[in-house]
This record gives structure tokens, sequence and C-alpha cells, in this order.
């Protein structure tokens, strides 16, 4: 289980666009300690500092200052790359909803352009961040690739448009392409403030802090909720895999559900904290339950998430203990 055995030549490069984000800092953190070259290409608009100054004095990390909005950027950052992880994205539903110009340019074109440098290069993969939200209002559960419903929102729309790219790609150029659609993922250095945070380190913040935290809807949502080390493992052994299954879009998730308010008072206990959420009204564009049947990805990638939810909240509430 786990990406303990996934190997790679000493002189690989990765290069990891997002590099300065959550997922992305996590995934230079882990090929770094295993001892691969890794570029980080961030424009820190989402990613932060901190994340690109934890590895800076390593030997084998390069930090490149750029936008994959821009086309020469991202050629320049792909030269000499072995493998391409690409994460650079904006996420969240509802600043999707104010901002779609923008959702457009940085997850649509970006990925384009991302997508063209590393044909030019000849990287031997393309792993890309795709999404659960590309199965809009699809009831069925659980959620199952090639059975998509209605896209409700920008962001979605531009998840699905990465795929449909990365599909033509691997189609028209040989480029070998694959798409991670990770279902709500959770783990160290994500960021817990500004009204777009991530539901978990939010709730886990405000409820360090004694404050209350506010639950969209009855709380009756349900998610599967994904540890970072599960998705760290699906983006290693994607790079494995079989040009067969080039194009090819897989559900990253542990393959379990829980219920938003289960999770809220799980935190609350474990925080040793008895506080009532105040519930508001549901939020436009979100799904309402999401269930991953990961059959595909542990078919054809080989992945075996070894991290469930209750091992990854325990991880990270002691995370967060120190480092906030």
């Amino acid at each position: 289980m786990g990406y303990e055995n996934v190997t790679f030549a000493k002189d690989t490069t990765f290069l990891v666009t997002g590099g300065a984000g959550f997922i992305g800092s996590n995934l230079c953190e882990v090929l770094l300690q295993r001892g691969y070259r890794v570029r980080c290409l961030d424009n820190l608009s989402n990613g932060s500092k901190e994340n690109v100054d934890l590895f800076l004095n390593h030997e084998n990390y390069t930090f490149i200052l750029g936008d994959v909005r821009d086309l020469q950027t991202c050629i320049d950052a792909c030269i000499g790359v072995d493998y391409v992880l690409h994460q650079a994205a904006w996420g969240s539903v509802p600043r999707s909803i104010e901002m779609p110009l923008v959702y457009e340019e940085i997850n649509i074109r970006g990925t384009l352009n991302m997508l063209e440098a590393a044909r030019h290069s000849h990287v031997k993969k393309f792993v890309y961040a795709s999404s659960s939200s590309v199965y809009g209002d699809e009831p069925k559960l659980p959620k199952s690739e090639g059975r998509e419903g209605n896209l409700l929102s920008p962001y979605a729309v531009t998840k699905m448009v990465d795929e449909m790219y990365a599909k033509l790609y691997s189609n028209l150029y040989g480029l070998d392409t694959y798409g991670l659609r990770y279902f709500n993922v959770f783990g160290k250095r994500q960021d817990p403030n500004g009204a777009y945070a991530a539901v978990i380190p939010k709730f886990i913040k405000l409820l360090m802090n004694n404050e209350q935290p506010v639950i969209n809807g009855d709380g009756k949502q349900s998610r599967d909720f994904t540890f970072i080390e599960n998705v760290i493992e699906a983006n290693l052994k994607a790079c494995k895999a079989s040009s067969d299954m080039a194009g090819e879009a897989f559900n990253i998730a542990y393959g379990g559900r829980e219920y938003l308010i289960d999770v809220y008072y799980s935190l609350c206990s474990a925080l040793d904290v008895d506080i009532k959420p105040l519930y508001v009204s549901d939020r436009s564009g979100d799904i309402k339950h999401s269930f991953a049947d990961i059959t595909k990805a542990r078919t054809y990638l080989g992945y075996d998430p070894s991290w469930s939810f209750s091992e990854g909240i325990k991880a990270v509430i002691e995370w967060y203990k120190e480092n906030l």
C-alpha cells in the first residue's frame, strides 16, 4: 500500500505546477525526500511563499515564479522535465460563480499551455488535477467515471474541459495524460483562512479559537474526504501507468462517505470543545453528495489508498495544533 515502492531513476526531474499550494507543496516535499529533482512553478496567487521557503535551501529544488497563463513560461519550465504534475488552478465553486472569466483563463488556458509545453518537451507523463465537481447533478452513488451529470459551476466546466483537452493531446499528439479527479482533499498546509477556505481546516481553526463555525445547509451533505497522502500516492502511480490508459481520468478518493455534521462533531470531540454551528443557506453550485467508486484507479493505476478518513483527521489535527 501507499507509494513506498514507487521509484524512479535518481536523476528524474519533476515539474510541479502550483507547487506553492497545499497539494503541490506536499508533492514537492515527498519528491525531494525521495531524492528527485523538483521544479516548482507558481505565481503565488493561491500558494504561499512559506511553502516555497520550506525547500529553497534544498539542492534539488528550483522555484520558478511564473504564471501558467503565459505560454513561454510554461515552455521554459518544461525543458528537460521527465514528469509534469499539474496542480496549478483556482479552486472553489462559489468563487468560480463570481469570477468565471478568471477561471477560464487560469484553469483552461493555463492547462492548455502546460499541455502544449509538455508536448514539445516530450515529457514522459502529464498528470493533472481534475475534480469530483465534474459529476455535477448526477445523483447515483458511488460516483463512477463515465456517468457524469449536468455541470453546476464554472469551476466544474473548467475541469471537464481540461479532461477533454488532455484526452485530445493523448489521441492527437501521443502525450501520455492522466486526470486525477480529487474528492475533497485535506491535510497539512491546507489554508484555513479566507472566504473560500476548505471546510476541514476552517472548522479546525475556528474551533481551536473557540469561535462558531458556519455550516451551509443542514449539514447532511456527504463527502468522500481524502487525506493528502492518498493523493500523493495517486500522482506517483499515475507516473508509472500504462500508456494504454493515457487520456483517461480516474477518481482519487478513499472510497468512503462522511456526513458534514458528523465530521463537525468529531472535530469538536477531538479538540474537546462544545460549540454549536451556525446553519445558513446552501451554497449555489454545491453537489449534495460525493462518494467515489475507485475501482478504475485501483485496476489501472494500482492505487490502493492506505489512509482512512479517521487516520487522516487525527494526523491533520496534530499538525494544526503545532502550526496554527
